[in-house]
């Protein structure tokens, strides 16, 4: 798949942030059957004899944790079934920096039937320059922002979030969300009180993987005080969980073990796919959902089993992700894999976002036609809903109020499918709180049965035809089933 120096030594384009590093995957033989005795003692001793063939210094790691706990996590799910593949998963942690070599002579091993080196991940904000930080002096107390979140507005152009805040459970209060990707900074002015903090992973200190993870926060449940912004969900409680430390896949299953049915985890990353040889690219052109990958996919799989709903970014690689080449398993994959950007019998069960043109006028800018698809986005018929992709208002990067102190930092330019799937996460969180108030938090199926059945529908736009799907905007209160 790639050299691994290239994919370690490359930045990202679009913010100088070094992206996560590369991560090595090995997957073993194992049926997908229900959890006994033999099949936790044939795992054990795979697991005993791969930490064998790895170097002095790395270490084996589940995935999906402790071999005896798993069958408690998945009691009662429909994976319990088939529970015995995530005996399967490892990560090696560790290393050094010839992956590719390791993964070589892991696959050799008759135990073995997949070892992959995951290209680096990177942050999915659209391929732009950087907003730079305002040097004018800032006020003793911050103004207030919210007139311009054009997006709480009501639909069609909005998601109606203002008026989901008049219902019962419509500020989110009782749902809990996890965004993961890779720092944050709770202490803004904008992010304290109800906010749950960083609760695994090892948080990069680098300001611009720190302020994308505010941003986010703040999309979704960002304070209320008269000043500042407010996130879509206010009281919802958001947390937060690093893939630094152990991967993507480790902290998707964390965040599960973490959250209960109704709550939502949001993958807040991209990763370079087979278009352009899984290279980290500038343009970030070809780049990937994160669930193309086979421990992400069982990952996702895992909380989706659970009840927790899974939003995942589509990526900005302007991909249509309904390609044949991504059909094709790379050599390294296991025998098992199968595209779920397909869907069907291998569909990951996560809400797929992506990035939709604000309306002309927004902070005085045109991108085209309200909700059609923006150049970047990747497209397919597996996208299930569209966000705002340009000129999303909220805490971080500090454009629209800088200063010294990251604390009082907002932007007016917030980007992306990154930007776009928290405020699909606002809206999915307030029509989960409406709905427990009645007949109780939606089912992750059928959360993305309403997204893609109401709604705003995703119009045309010059070279963007409606038919290259990014799905409706959602509308809270089509969602809360008003």
């Amino acid at each position: 798949m790639g050299p691994t120096d290239q994919r370690r030594s490359s930045l990202s384009a679009v913010s100088g942030t070094r992206p996560a590093p590369a991560e090595l995957i090995v997957v073993t033989h194992g049926a997908a059957v229900p959890l006994a005795a033999s099949t936790l003692r044939e795992s054990v001793a795979a697991e005993a004899r791969l930490t064998g063939l790895l170097p002095p210094g790395a270490r084996l790691t589940r995935i999906f944790g402790p071999a005896d706990r798993l069958s408690d996590k998945l009691a009662a799910t429909a994976q319990e079934s088939v529970a015995g593949r995530f005996l399967n998963y490892f990560t090696v942690r560790d290393a050094g920096f010839d992956l590719e070599t390791l993964a070589h002579r892991l696959r050799e091993d008759d135990l073995v039937d997949g070892a992959y080196v995951k290209p680096a991940t990177e942050l999915p904000i659209a391929p732009l320059p950087m907003p730079r930080r305002s040097l004018a002096p800032v006020p003793s107390v911050t103004p207030d922002f919210r007139a311009r979140q054009s997006y709480l507005d009501p639909a069609p152009h909005g998601i109606d979030a203002r008026r989901a805040w008049t219902q019962p459970g419509g500020r989110g209060a009782g749902v809990r969300v996890i965004d993961i990707e890779g720092a944050w900074r709770f202490t803004h002015e904008g992010l304290t009180g109800k906010r749950g903090g960083i609760l695994g992973g090892e948080p990069r200190g680098d300001e611009d993987w720190r302020n994308h993870g505010t941003a986010v926060a703040g999309v979704i449940g960002g304070g209320v005080g008269g000043f500042g912004i407010t996130g879509i969900a206010p009281d919802a409680t958001v947390s937060a969980m690093s893939i630094f430390g152990g991967g993507s896949a480790l902290a998707i299953r964390s965040a599960a073990d973490a959250l209960g049915p109704g709550d939502v985890i949001l993958l807040e990353l991209h990763r370079p796919g087979p278009r352009h040889d899984f290279r980290n690219r500038a343009d970030q052109a070809g780049y990937l959902p994160v669930e193309w990958w086979p421990d992400d996919l069982a990952a996702i799989g895992y909380a989706v089993a659970r009840g927790v709903v899974v939003v995942e970014a589509a990526g900005n690689g302007g991909e249509d992700l309904d390609a044949a080449l991504y059909d094709l398993a790379p050599a390294d994959f296991p025998s098992t894999w199968r595209n779920p950007l397909r869907g069907g019998d291998h569909d990951s069960g996560a809400i797929l976002v992506g990035a939709g043109a604000p309306p002309p006028g927004v902070h005085d800018r045109d991108h085209g036609p309200a909700l059609s698809r923006l150049a970047f986005s990747n497209h397919g018929a597996r996208l299930d809903a569209q966000g705002w992709g340009l000129e999303v208002t909220t805490t971080g990067y500090g454009d629209l109020q800088g200063g010294g102190d990251e604390d009082y930092w907002y932007t007016d330019v917030f980007s992306g499918t990154s930007g776009a799937a928290p405020i699909v996460v606002g809206a999915i969180v307030c029509g989960q709180g409406i709905a427990a108030h009645g007949a109780g938090p939606r089912t992750p199926a059928e959360v993305r049965a309403l997204l893609r059945a109401t709604g705003s529908p995703q119009v045309s736009a010059p070279g963007s035809p409606a038919g290259r799907r990014i799905g409706n905007l959602p509308d809270i209160r089509a969602l809360a089933g008003e």
